[in-house]
């Protein structure tokens, strides 16, 4: 049987993974990061706890079961991330080496340790190809003409806000610019844009513009259009072949129960 190991923040999207490879007869070895990652997760067979710190324990870990491939999921909150660190000697050496404190520059220091142990870090898009956003409209409502004006405005705005990583998602009306993510996540810039400028707002989210594809992929799922639904959205755009559109089906059907449309563009 085929192996596979997966570092897991918190989230639903680890789960997708687990179905997914057990659809396909793979066997799976789970870290987790924190102790807030999903109860179904914990309860795996080859679930093990482990701080991302205890770089050299989870090397030692995978390679004991044979693993050579890892796939990094979930979200790894900056909140907690070095307040409950715990280094051993090669996390402590690591970071040493590091230019700086960023959470993707520990994630991408930890793929380079993997990476000097023969251990190959997978895209996040690994067995789950299929939830990638294509370049289309999922929806039979499709935006018009007024509204493809908006949404360029907003792939810029948003294409901008990811350059200096200060937030992936922006919201639009009428051509204008109404709310750009900050620390506090795409659900509230959704909460405070539907304050700001009332119904009609279309939500653009893009990937960075040197995504990298083993780390943090961003996602759109049904928690999104639920918000879009609470502002009275007009739509959602996604960036098509960069990112993940979870429970697609049912993000589909609230969408058009609600008169809202959900697209991919490609940029």
């Amino acid at each position: 049987m085929k192996k596979v190991g997966i570092i897991v923040g918190n989230g639903k999207l680890p789960l997708y993974f687990l179905k997914e490879a057990e659809a396909q007869d793979i066997e799976v070895y789970i870290i987790g990061l924190f102790d807030t990652i999903e109860d179904e997760i914990k309860q795996h067979k080859n679930y093990k706890r482990f701080n991302i710190g205890q770089i050299g324990e989870i090397t030692k870990y995978l390679l004991l079961n044979d693993i050579v491939e890892v796939v990094m999921l979930g979200k790894v909150e900056k909140s907690v991330l070095f307040q409950e660190m715990k280094l051993d000697y090669f996390g402590e050496e690591l970071m040493k080496k590091l230019p700086d404190k960023k959470d993707e520059t520990l994630l991408f220091g930890v793929i380079s340790f993997l990476r000097l142990n023969k251990i190959k870090v997978l895209p996040q898009s690994h067995l789950l190809g299929s939830m990638i956003f294509s370049n289309k409209c999922y929806t039979k409502l499709s935006p018009s003409k007024e509204d493809m004006e908006t949404i360029k405005i907003g792939i810029e705005a948003a294409k901008a806000l990811s350059e200096v990583d200060a937030g992936q998602t922006v919201v639009c009306k009428d051509s204008s610019v109404v709310a750009l993510e900050g620390i506090e996540g795409t659900d509230k810039t959704i909460e405070r844009a539907g304050e700001y400028a009332g119904d009609g707002c279309i939500i653009v989210k893009m990937a960075r513009p040197q995504q990298d594809m083993r780390v943090d992929i961003p996602a759109v799922g049904i928690q999104t259009v639920k918000k879009a639904v609470e502002i009275k959205a007009k739509g959602i755009v996604a960036e098509a072949k960069k990112m993940l559109f979870l429970d697609s089906k049912e993000c589909i059907e609230l969408a058009e129960k609600n008169n809202i449309f959900i697209i991919g563009v490609k940029i």
